[in-house]
């Protein structure tokens, strides 16, 4: 397929196959999350357990969360399921620090939860469309490095994370011209560029077929593997299963986990 970007002459184009799956191999994925030491600044201190206490949430006059506690402590993949509408993306809202409660406390520790820094998955994906799929991810690496990482390195730090999410072919593509399951790639590979302590993720996997859904499930585990902080709202039950604890929401309150 050929794609041109607004601007290009023909000379410009690239060709490649926007709906092509993962390549034979797997992608160095692992090797590629590790950012040079400037990066990872903050990540000299653990992260603290992400807490919620008695949190209630309502929106338009509905309740969605009634007097919800919850957990994720280091070291630990925490999965939330439920029905669709049991709550699910609200808890991970309030838990990143996105929402405010209406009554209870959310916190990191001993101190409020903050925001920033964390690695955020949301529906919808949250990617700009006038932007690059590059461009989408070099991002939060600028805003992280705070003008320690020159422009260079920010670019082969972004090349890096999209080439283990099999995406280079797409890097100078706008978000608008990628398929549903290369954006929600993208999407990941911004969450994780910046190396983050605490990732949330709300349906990880929604558009990706089974290998690609393997590979950034085993990618994202494997920061709570590190000592960091996973919490995946899903639908799917063998996801779940792979998480260390679940906690079931049902009409906005916890009936298990």
């Amino acid at each position: 397929m050929r794609r041109r970007r607004p601007g290009q002459s023909d000379g410009d184009e690239e060709v490649f196959d926007l709906d092509s799956g993962p390549p034979a191999t797997t992608p160095p994925a692992a090797a590629a999350l590790h950012p040079p030491a400037p990066a990872r600044a903050h990540r000299t201190i653990a992260p603290e357990a992400v807490v919620a206490e008695s949190i209630s949430y309502a929106r338009g006059g509905r309740a969605i969360l009634d007097q919800v506690s919850v957990t994720a402590r280091p070291g630990e993949a925490l999965a939330v399921t439920g029905p669709s509408g049991s709550g699910k993306s609200s808890l991970l809202a309030l838990l990143a620090g996105l929402e405010r409660p209406d009554s209870g406390t959310v916190r990191r520790g001993s101190g409020p939860a903050p925001i920033g820094r964390d690695g955020l998955i949301l529906q919808g994906y949250g990617l700009v469309g006038t932007l690059t799929a590059a461009e989408n991810v070099e991002t939060p690496l600028q805003a992280d490095a705070a003008g320690r990482l020159p422009r260079r390195e920010i670019r082969e730090r972004a090349a890096a994370v999209l080439d283990a999410f099999g995406l280079t072919p797409a890097a100078d593509h706008l978000i608008e011209e990628l398929s549903g399951g290369q954006q929600q790639r993208v999407a990941v590979a911004r969450a994780l560029a910046v190396d983050p302590a605490v990732v949330f993720a709300d349906e990880l996997t929604a558009e990706l077929d089974r290998e690609w859904k393997d590979r950034v499930v085993d990618t994202v585990l494997d920061i709570a593997r590190r000592g960091g902080i996973v919490v995946l709202a899903t639908h799917d039950p063998d996801i779940a299963q792979r998480c260390d604890r679940i906690v079931q929401l049902l009409d906005g309150r916890v009936v298990g986990g």
